[in-house]
């Protein structure tokens, strides 16, 4: 007498809609539609980073700033302007950046220079 063999199940193709996916495809979906979407803080903050970096041929320092806007995001990122030696002489930019909803930078403006060995005092 033979015993019967167990039945063997088919692994469905991930994304066919009959099961639940992986994790890490959910993963690969929303890495790859959140570019497409609204960025969230930290692809703001690289977003107003690197595209600015782009207009100005600079590379960025810092950004000292990040808030959300009704349309989007508001950065300040510190650029520095002129290098100079030693480095707490170099001349530094701030520079108020905005970005849409999309994450593009929709305009700039530099907002302040200073040195960046200068402390902000208040009241002053």
């Amino acid at each position: 007498m033979t015993t019967p063999e167990p039945e063997r199940r088919r692994r469905r193709p991930a994304g066919d809609g009959s099961g639940p996916r992986r994790p890490a495809d959910r993963a690969r979906k929303t890495a790859g539609s959140r570019k497409r979407g609204a960025p969230n803080a930290a692809e703001a903050m690289r977003d107003a980073a690197e595209q600015l970096s782009q207009l100005l041929g600079r590379p960025p320092e810092s950004v000292s700033s990040l808030k959300p806007t009704e349309d989007g995001w508001e950065a300040v990122v510190e650029v520095v302007e002129l290098e100079r030696i030693p480095d707490t002489t170099s001349v530094m930019g701030s520079y108020r950046v905005e970005l849409n909803g999309s994450g593009e930078l929709i305009s700039y403006e530099r907002t302040r220079r200073y040195s960046r060995g200068k402390i902000d005092r208040p009241g002053g």
